[in-house]
């Protein structure tokens, strides 16, 4: 035997030996990076849910509990270099109004919406490796900076601050769906995707908690931008080091693992020289009933985190931010129960119990029909807090369901371009979705008018309702024909031949 031929056949003991020491069950690198993920998306939730309450803190012209005296901005002087960078007490509050305030909250959905399609072109060419990493660390600037910005720039500038966060979280989501379109596999995909999306519910639950207590601490509303800014920047440091943008990229992911993985999806390396197939992509009806559902999940998103609790002050008389727990409880739950949908949708698949379009249809429909129900119910309920808290509760427990649906279809439908997709679907369904305060505002000419409030449930009720069905009607799981470009269909082709091959040189009919 020739040392070339030897060489070979250790490889191939080595990658056997590999596979067979490799357990689909154990913890794996692909769980590595899934949390990595999870661990983005729950700061940058984090990041978005602390402005509105940190605006409180920042426009309150009172003596804190603790002490720290906050003064009005218009009469403020700076004692000393410290004071004067926003690091030590006393600091500065703001005369803004409430329509300066929601125009300084609303700044940052100007640049998240704008960056989206080209964000997941960027995710597509380059990976996901640097642009969630380099986002996080614009995150971690700007939010460093924040508090001087605000003082010596007033609401314009802190209003271009938030623009620019808006800008580099336009990022993530395109790149989270990229990387879990190189590394989940089908009976995977479920539980990973819930477990990094979940991130999303936990990052609320952290950020309003946490905001508030910085915010009544020494360290002032200052201290709450550059906490998360100093996070912020430690995740990018950790994404740069750790992150791969596919398993064949990772320095230490095994033989077996890393078969695993592409045998399902491939490696995905000729999709990134081929160019887009937008005219497939923008034709195929699956994206469709992708993109209506999350208008009609984003929309109902909106109605839920920014009208409800106005309706329980001004109807029920109940004020739910006052209360930290009541305000995280529903999004607590929201966590707990992702876990059982996403494990329930994964077992549905692995055994062969449904399709998986229709494992993806129940899902969404386990998130859009309670909601729709408990909308319309909040509106009738009895004033009392236990039972309105309760009906949150049913309507977040059950929404999350949703993520198990639509929310993970692009990357059924197109691994290699999952990104891309989501992409487009965020872009279309925040641009839709943004319009809902200009309908309550149109609706809603007497915020103490019951009827008209039950107006405002039935039209986010309905759009539930209506955007699910189009997605029961048009919705599909199944890989789309153009995911795999021409040079990987040939690859995969001539692997198929091999054995073939070998079967008829050894006279095997």
């Amino acid at each position: 035997m020739s040392p070339k031929n030897m060489e070979e056949n250790k490889i191939e003991v080595v990658i056997e030996s590999s596979e067979n020491k490799f357990k689909v069950s154990g913890w794996g690198y692909r769980h590595q990076q899934c949390f990595i993920l999870f661990c983005t998306l729950t700061i940058a939730y984090s990041m978005r849910s602390c402005m509105g309450v940190a605006l409180v803190a920042m426009t309150d012209h009172h003596v804190r509990g603790n002490g720290t005296n906050v003064t009005d901005a218009n009469n403020f002087e700076t004692d000393g270099f410290l004071n004067a960078l926003m690091i030590v007490p006393p600091y500065p509050a703001f005369s803004w109004s409430k329509k300066v305030q929601d125009t300084v909250i609303a700044s940052f959905f100007w640049g998240y919406m704008l960056l989206q399609i080209p964000a997941g072109q960027i995710a597509h060419r380059f990976g996901t490796r640097y642009l969630l990493s380099g986002a996080m660390m614009i995150n971690c600037l700007v939010s460093i900076f924040f508090p001087v910005a605000a003082y010596y720039g007033g609401w314009l500038c802190s209003a271009i601050c938030r623009v620019l966060q808006g800008l580099s979280q336009a990022c993530i989501l395109p790149g989270l769906h990229t990387a879990l379109g190189k590394w989940a596999p089908l009976h995977e995909r479920g539980r990973m995707s819930a477990f990094v999306y979940g991130g999303q519910a936990l990052g609320t639950v952290f950020g309003l908690p946490i905001t508030g207590f910085i915010a009544s601490s020494p360290m002032g509303w200052p201290g709450i931008f550059r906490f998360y800014g100093t996070v912020s920047g430690i995740l990018s440091v950790v994404l740069w080091f750790m992150a791969a943008d596919s398993p064949a990229k990772h320095p230490k992911i095994s033989a077996g693992e890393r078969k695993y993985i592409e045998d399902e999806l491939g490696s995905g390396e000729a999709a990134k020289r081929a160019p887009v197939p937008w005219g497939k992509i923008l034709r195929h009806k699956g994206l469709y009933a992708i993109v209506i559902s999350h208008i009609g999940q984003t929309w109902g998103q909106i109605t839920l985190y920014s009208e409800v609790p106005a309706f329980m002050d001004k109807i029920m008389g109940v004020n739910i931010k006052a209360n930290g727990l009541l305000t995280a409880l529903p999004f607590l739950v929201m966590w707990f129960t992702n876990f059982f949908f996403s494990w329930m949708t994964d077992m549905l698949i692995v055994k062969n119990i449904l399709s998986v379009t229709n494992t993806r249809k129940l899902a969404n429909s386990l998130g859009n029909f309670p909601a729709a129900i408990g909308l319309v119910t909040l509106a009738f309920v009895p004033k009392d807090i236990y039972v309105i808290e309760t009906i949150l509760i049913l309507i977040c427990g059950f929404k999350i369901s949703a993520h198990l649906g639509f929310h993970i279809n692009h990357i059924d439908i197109s691994p290699n371009y999952a990104g891309t997709m989501m992409s487009i679907s965020n872009f279309v369904s925040n641009s839709c979705a943004s319009m809902a305060p200009l309908v309550v505002g149109f609706i809603l000419t007497d915020v103490t008018d019951e009827i008209l409030w039950r107006k405002i449930f039935f039209v986010a009720a309905g759009i539930y309702f209506f955007t699910n069905i189009v997605y029961l009607i048009l919705g599909t799981a199944e890989k789309a024909e153009w995911n795999d470009p021409p040079e990987e269909k040939t690859e995969k082709a001539d692997e198929e031949s091999v054995p073939m091959m070998d079967k008829s040189k050894n006279g095997v009919n």
